[in-house]
């Protein structure tokens, strides 16, 4: 086995979901810096109407990203099972069916997105002097989600085979590239929302660029040959089952969150704004917490193919417990570095003060988001992802909007509507966790007898 790549079904748990998930958090943390050097460098340089342009499209963002991340979850579990099971030709079959999917699958956002882009906004009500900006960021931004699609479908095949290290190192670069571009474009070349947007997806199609030209030149079994590329309609289907139920959620969570966002903005700009520069810390800290999860699918679905369910119940609650501890950790340090947070995105101390009113909910609720995501990476890792989407339906998405037509629509304050979120994680966390007990030990039955 190669120095880059890990074997999750030998050694100890503690220390290789650690070594696994370090990376990955640095990964996810410059991807979300293509976003929030966006907001942070239009907040300071083109002013608070830019801000609340780029800001008022975040939630779409996050639509068309979740449903990408949600294929590729697809990607890296069913890659990791056969990587578990030392099956090298499932393997092939897998990425190659896989990297033509997500392409196909990133140029299909993409269009639609661009077409849809100002219907979308105009029904989620955002602010006439905000429109003009948002639907010119969305629509130059979703130019790259196919850059976004073949990294985010690289990326889950070197989290597979253990390798987290180099799409760190990409994005590194990438990362890099976006802050400067952004910097020229809006303080240089004075071209504002536009500038940034265009910004990020030169850098997203860097990262592309480098890990397809490492795949290519991989000679591993997940190595991909263009000559060899095709479908196989087995994997494919595999790679769907879980993929979809995976980006649904996704999409259903985004589509929860738009009607939030609707509600916000039946407050003034200020608050908009506010919540739009607070709303930063979302991404960070979610995506953080996210390598444990990935982390939880990846070791669940290498140690099922190998068949170690002691393992497979060991992955779970230690990645459940570094990621409550990381979500605690990161929500109470922003909430106490809360002024020079905000102030990264904002000179206006009316929209720093409307922030914090964010914050000040979400800084102890972010922790509780673990019981639920990590409980259904770990339903993903045994190939079970329909029952988890349907109980996400109901606990984070139905939920959400009883939550805005009743108690939101009695109170009519801002932190009534920030609430909601810790209570649809609870929730929803609840019947997860008794759905992962019960298929955890279906499957280890059935594995057995057989």
């Amino acid at each position: 086995m190669k120095s880059y790549e890990m074997d999750m079904t030998t050694g100890s748990l503690w220390k290789k979901i650690m070594i696994f998930s370090i990376p990955l958090m640095f990964s996810n943390i410059l991807q979300i810096v293509f976003n929030i050097s966006d907001v942070a460098v239009v907040g300071k340089f083109a002013g608070p109407i830019a801000l609340g342009s780029v800001g008022s499209t975040s939630i779409l963002v996050t639509l068309s990203t979740g449903i990408v991340l949600g294929l590729s979850s697809g990607v890296s579990a069913l890659t990791a099972l056969y990587i578990g099971a030392r099956d090298d030709s499932e393997v092939k079959k897998t990425v190659d069916t896989a990297a033509l999917l997500m392409a196909f699958s990133g140029v299909l956002i993409m269009v639609v997105g661009i077409v849809l882009a100002r219907t979308i906004l105009t029904a989620m009500h955002t602010k006439e002097e905000l429109m003009e900006g948002a639907v010119c960021y969305l629509r130059i931004y979703l130019l790259g989600t196919p850059a976004l699609a073949v990294f985010n479908f690289g990326n889950a095949v070197l989290s597979a085979a253990g390798d987290t290290r180099r799409p760190l190192n990409y994005l590194t670069v990438a990362g890099v590239i976006n802050v400067l571009l952004n910097l020229f474009f809006v303080i240089v070349c004075h071209i504002g929302v536009s500038g940034v947007a265009i910004a990020s997806i030169i850098s997203q199609y860097i990262s592309a660029g480098l890990v397809l030209r490492l795949l290519l030149r991989s000679p591993e079994a997940f190595g991909l040959r263009i000559h060899s590329l095709r479908i196989d309609h087995g994997r494919l289907r595999q790679i769907l089952g879980i993929g979809i139920p995976s980006a649904l959620q996704y999409a259903l969570f985004a589509v929860a969150n738009l009607f939030v966002q609707t509600s916000v903005n039946y407050f003034d700009h200020v608050m908009v704004e506010g919540n739009s520069a607070a709303a930063n810390s979302d991404p960070l800290v979610y995506d953080m917490m996210a390598a444990f999860y990935t982390a939880c699918t990846s070791f669940i679905a290498q140690n099922l193919g190998a068949e170690k369910w002691d393992r497979i119940r060991k992955s779970f609650y230690i990645c459940l417990l570094y990621s409550f501890m990381l979500g605690l950790f990161l929500g109470v340090g922003i909430y106490v570095l809360r002024y020079p947070f905000l102030g990264m995105f904002t000179n206006d101390q009316t929209v720093v003060d409307a922030g914090i009113r964010r914050l000040s909910v979400m800084a102890l609720s972010y922790s509780i988001s673990a019981f639920m995501d990590c409980t259904i990476a770990a339903s993903r890792g045994l190939g079970r992802t329909v029952v988890p989407m349907l109980i996400v339906t109901a606990g984070s998405t139905v939920f959400r909007l009883l939550w805005i037509w009743t108690v939101f629509a009695h109170f009519r304050t801002i932190e009534s509507l920030y609430l909601l979120y810790v209570v649809s994680w609870t929730v929803t966390a609840i019947p997860e966790l008794i759905y992962f007990v019960h298929i955890f030990k279906s499957v280890e039955g059935t594995r057995q007898a057989a």
